[in-house]
């Protein structure tokens, strides 16, 4: 498998599958109460087999691609998790996963699983949109001792304050597919009106002001 076109192909395949929807005219409304033209729900592709299994070949080749050292895999809760567990299996390399919040019980873990100070680790995550769990998650694993080489997602919103927060943190990102790659093959597609592009992308510059 090659990088090359391949945030068009998983782009095709989550529309194909409703994972991703776009209403530029109808924006919907986000739980921080932001209104968007895109909606996006990675964990319908676990549901799909040949889905989750491109998706996984891509997270396989960018790691061997991009982060050859890679030691161990963490999964971000809980989108990340499965993802991160196919993706191991591929590479045969050790898996974690990273809580949003210590366990209240027991150990009171954020991280299960076992990681050593000085071990390499890529985090895996369905989606980006403003960074700020992604960012928290890598936090932990820093913290516990271990090195962050980079934060990878199926899906990117390409927004300006994910760039800002995993920079400010100090964190490599990347993603398999984005927003431009999704309006691209939805005008393709015939799934929107290429008068409505603009549109499209005027959120990315102004999310705040958006349907407003």
């Amino acid at each position: 498998m090659t990088l090359r076109y391949l945030d068009e192909q998983i782009s095709e395949a989550l529309l194909e599958i409703g994972a991703v929807s776009l209403r530029p005219r109808q924006p919907f409304t986000w739980t921080s109460g932001m209104k968007s033209p895109i909606y996006c729900d990675n964990r319908i592709t676990i549901s799909h087999p040949s889905v989750r299994d491109l998706i996984a070949l891509g997270f396989a080749e960018m790691i061997r691609e991009k982060y050859p050292d890679a030691e161990v895999l963490a999964g971000i809760a809980t989108g990340g998790i499965p993802h991160a567990a196919f993706v191991a299996q591929k590479l045969n390399l050790p898996m974690i996963y990273v809580r949003d919040k210590a366990k209240g019980h027991g150990k009171e873990n954020v991280i299960e699983g076992v990681v050593k100070p000085g071990q390499k680790v890529v985090m895996i995550e369905d989606l980006f949109s403003t960074g700020g769990s992604s960012v928290k998650a890598a936090q932990a694993v820093r913290d516990s001792g271990a090195e962050v080489l980079g934060i990878i997602a199926i899906f990117s919103y390409q927004l300006d304050k994910a760039s800002k927060n995993f920079n400010e943190a100090g964190f490599a990102f990347d993603s398999l597919s984005n927003y431009s790659a999704l309006i691209d093959v939805s005008v393709k597609l015939g799934k929107i009106p290429a008068e409505d592009v603009d549109l499209l992308q005027s959120w990315r510059t102004n999310p705040d002001g958006y349907g407003v």
